[in-house]
């Protein structure tokens, strides 16, 4: 620690301790590297995602999921009493549950030798950090810095933020006291995912979408199965719908909605906006480096991660492309790897993504539409769970696995999945597309029955025109 205007000296100074920051430092003293993160969040490291993001939203998605199911157990034999559930009592599991996680994130750092400073760093130059918030430590000068600063939630001119009334996931995922009703606009995964929990709780969910399907960035027939199990959960959807102003009233928020040219109003105690997230640089002084940032604000990165200014690299939602956790910790260790004098590069390849919807969705590589647009001839087998054993003694027999691989060579290019634990199904996807593995590869390794991972067989082989348990005419 420093005291005054000495400033501490480290070989890289890796800015947020989220998975991608955190990952980065880990990594970086492994390799002999002297390493200081500096988390502005005071509570503690993990980022948005460990704190106010994919944790305890799937912890609390996890939760509803288990009362709703609950409440339908009498066709199998089971009947329980009244069943309630006690929110606060949610929300302080949830709490601790993230809590314990934070601290193991903390503790690994500290058991690598990674040194952790809490306060808010700018940059002075391309090698010195002001520390903002830490009487201890004002200033840092590095030989490399990595950026790992996350991402924020967008906010719409129109239907700015307060935090009680117009809320982000982050006031979202705090309630303790679920509201009767909630607007939500925008259903990405975001919008999807809190929608299908507030839905389980029995809160009425209204969500509004401007597109003319929800989760837009997937496909009409993924989006098809999600959507008949919403309204199943009593969810009203708008699409081609955007919500213009609001006003207030006896308690509620009204919101003029624009659907199809023409107006509606729809009232709710609460407005989560999801209409996805900008890159948190603002507040880095970024003008006092050589960094350039793209037209959206993030920043320009080549293929090892480094950007415009040589001593500096960047990671995770601050560069663009998939904001995920997994992408940012893949490219926390390519980054780490990079400082370390490995010849190595990032490669997205094989980059999942997953919606934690209810059937879940997971896919990887390219779609049907991806492989014609460069111009790639594809065979395709799609799998549908309700022809899977397993499916059926989960009761869970929505959606299909879908393969899609080279017409000649056969190999796999990409995965689709919606259905039962397809967050589980999809790794095996990613590690066949990176391993390089054709339709024949998959076909011929024998998995264990009764089980989901069955899907990724039948499919391959109902694309090598040889399917056993679903039944498909022959082209």
């Amino acid at each position: 620690m420093v005291v005054g205007e000495v400033a501490l000296e480290t070989q890289v100074a890796v800015i947020g301790g989220g998975p991608g920051g955190y990952v980065c430092a880990i990594r970086l003293a492994q390799l002999g590297k002297k390493v200081v993160i500096i988390e502005r969040d005071k509570n503690g490291m993990g980022g948005v995602c460990l704190n106010r993001g994919c944790i305890p939203s799937k912890a609390l998605i996890h939760a509803a999921t288990e009362l709703e199911g609950l409440q339908h157990m009498a066709d199998i034999g089971i009947t329980a009493g009244n069943i309630t559930f006690d929110a606060v009592k949610m929300q302080a599991w949830k709490t601790k549950l993230v809590a314990n996680l934070r601290k193991g994130v903390e503790d690994l750092c500290l058991k690598n030798g990674v040194e952790i400073i809490f306060g808010e760093a700018r940059f002075e130059s391309s090698k010195r950090l002001s520390i903002s918030g830490n009487p201890e430590c004002v200033a840092i000068d590095f030989q490399h810095a990595v950026i790992a600063t996350g991402s924020s939630p967008i906010e719409l001119k129109n239907l700015p933020f307060d935090g009680v009334k117009i809320i982000t996931t982050t006031e979202a995922l705090e309630i303790s006291q679920t509201p009767k009703e909630i607007a939500i606009i925008g259903s990405g995964y975001n919008g999807i995912e809190m929608g299908t929990m507030f839905a389980k709780l029995g809160v009425k969910v209204k969500l509004i979408e401007k597109n003319s399907q929800i989760l837009p960035g997937v496909s009409a027939e993924i989006a098809s199965i999600v959507e008949r199990r919403l309204k199943t959960l009593g969810v009203e959807m708008h699409v081609n719908s955007v919500a213009e102003s609001f006003s207030e009233k006896d308690g509620l928020v009204v919101l003029k909605v624009n659907q199809n040219g023409a107006p509606i109003e729809v009232s709710a105690e609460k407005v989560l906006v999801a209409i996805g997230r900008k890159p948190l640089t603002s507040n880095l002084r970024l003008e006092n480096t050589k960094i350039a940032l793209d037209e959206r604000g993030f920043i320009k990165v080549n293929e090892k991660l480094q950007t415009t200014d040589g001593r500096i690299y960047a990671i995770g939602d601050v560069v663009g492309g998939a904001m995920l956790a997994h992408k940012a910790s893949a490219e926390g260790k390519v980054a780490a790897e990079v400082i370390s004098g490995a010849n190595v590069v990032f490669q997205n390849k094989a980059i999942p993504s997953v919606i934690f919807s209810d059937p879940e969705v997971a896919y990887v590589g390219l779609t049907e539409k991806d492989a014609s647009q460069k111009g790639i001839s594809v065979k395709i087998g799609k799998f549908p769970f309700r022809a899977l054993g397993r499916a059926h003694t989960m009761e869970e027999l929505d959606g299909f696995l879908k393969v899609i691989a080279d017409i000649d060579s056969s190999v796999l290019l990409g995965v689709e999945i919606v259905g039962p634990n397809a967050s589980d199904l999809i790794s095996e996807a990613v590690l066949a597309i990176e391993m390089g593995a054709r339709l024949e590869d998959i076909a011929l390794t024998i998995h264990p029955h009764p089980t989901l991972p069955e899907a990724l067989i039948e499919a391959s082989e109902i694309a090598l025109g040889r399917g056993i348990h679903f039944f498909t005419k022959k082209v």
